[in-house]
């Protein structure tokens, strides 16, 4: 028996669907063409994961944030002025030693012997010195005994010759013999005379020889107790009272004439030491303002050397400490903002944020005052702080501008805030 086939309507809707599709996708890329990149693309982002922050009227300063370290201000450092074997450690480093306290204890037999030596040849050079005086001295007393031998042979025959005249004149005596006690007495004095030239210039040249010899003496002293001295440096003592920061010895090993030993900090003295990229190079100056964050507190501070040798394109800056600062400690970190510049009264400023990463400081998202959308707005940033940009243009005071990070919505125009 024959049955009528009914045909099925499963084909029709579904090219009735297509085709309905292709008409939307037809329309959709007829309204693209005809509007092109006037629409804004939007995207639709949850509020509570966005930072915004309101743009500020005030004064802007041009500061630097960086992290230094604190050093001591003054560093007596020991070294060892006569090399030998350490033979004992009498502190530990870390300790504060006083001025004169004896530190290290070294030994040198060369340096011993080497010193005996010496006292022994200055030993007998003295000596010497002293025996070429006792014979200077015994001569000036010879000469004085001679002259006094003289002056009483000249009285006895003035004396003579005083008896022998009167007994001439009577004819007791011959003449003779009065002529030789005269020609004696002239013999006398003319020796006398001598012997007084002879003792003047002996006197000036003793005196010139005593002033020599007494200048040998003393420098023969000094040398003598300059050697001792130097048995005396084996015995390393604090020249100054402080923190021994460091102590580089071993019983038992060699330090040569010279050597480090360590290093003596002088207490409530410290300076903070801050590495610099090399690009402020020509804007740090000496003097120049600083403000150095200590345990919540902010220090007024001043730069007071620069060692502008560059080094892993930083170098050096010095910032002194005040020495009343309590709580700080050799090798502690320390903020500090290095201010570049006066202060500018009436910027625009704006908060740091993640957001120049993203957009390169050239436009950020900027609430509508409604807050329920942020526009894409092309800005202009100037310099920055640690906490503030200086805004030039595209942002005026009272803006809220979305100031986290845009990685996820940088594509977009507008964004919808839910």
């Amino acid at each position: 028996m024959d049955r009528k086939i009914t045909p099925s309507r499963g084909p029709a809707i579904k090219n009735a669907v297509i085709a309905t599709l292709l008409g939307l996708v037809l329309a959709s890329a007829a309204y693209a063409l005809s509007h092109g990149d006037s629409d804004r693309v939007q995207q639709r982002v949850d509020s509570a994961t966005l930072v915004v922050t309101t743009v500020q009227a005030g004064a802007f300063e041009d500061t630097l944030r960086l992290r230094g370290s604190i050093k001591p201000k003054t560093s007596i450092y020991l070294d060892a002025i006569s090399g030998g074997r350490v033979e004992q450690k009498l502190v530990e480093q870390g300790e504060f030693v006083t001025e004169g306290q004896p530190l290290v204890k070294l030994s040198n037999s060369a340096l011993q012997l080497d010193v005996i030596s010496r006292e022994a040849q200055i030993t007998e050079q003295l000596n010497f010195l002293r025996n070429t005086q006792m014979t200077m001295e015994t001569n000036k007393l010879n000469l004085k005994r001679d002259l006094l031998e003289i002056e009483h042979q000249i009285n006895q025959l003035q004396r003579k010759v005083k008896q022998a005249i009167a007994l001439e004149k009577r004819d007791l005596i011959p003449k003779d013999d009065l002529l030789n006690l005269q020609q004696d007495l002239s013999y006398y004095q003319k020796r006398r005379q001598l012997t007084q030239e002879r003792q003047q210039a002996e006197n000036l040249i003793r005196q010139a020889q005593i002033t020599q010899l007494e200048d040998s003496a003393k420098m023969l002293d000094t040398n003598l107790a300059f050697a001792r001295k130097n048995l005396d440096n084996l015995l390393v003592k604090a020249p100054v009272s402080g923190y021994l920061s460091d102590l580089d010895v071993v019983v038992g090993e060699s330090k040569t004439k010279g050597a480090r030993l360590g290093q003596i900090d002088l207490p409530g003295e410290y300076k903070l030491a801050v590495e610099v990229d090399e690009y402020y190079l020509s804007q740090v100056q000496l003097g120049m303002a600083a403000k150095v964050r200590v345990n919540g507190r902010l220090i007024d501070a001043i730069t007071t050397k620069i060692d502008s040798r560059v080094n892993a394109s930083r170098f050096t800056v010095e910032i002194d400490l005040p020495g009343d600062l309590a709580g700080i400690k050799r090798g502690q970190s320390l903020d500090v903002d290095l201010v570049l510049s006066s202060p500018q009264d009436n910027a625009v400023l704006l908060n740091k944020g993640a957001f120049v990463n993203d957009s390169g400081g050239h436009w950020a998202f900027v609430l509508s005052s409604d807050g329920h959308q942020a526009h894409r707005t092309a800005i202009r940033l100037g310099k920055k702080n640690a906490t503030v940009f200086q805004v030039l243009e595209g942002l005026k005071p009272g803006d809220r501008v979305i100031t986290s990070s845009y990685s996820s919505f940088d594509n977009a125009d507008e964004l919808l805030l839910n």
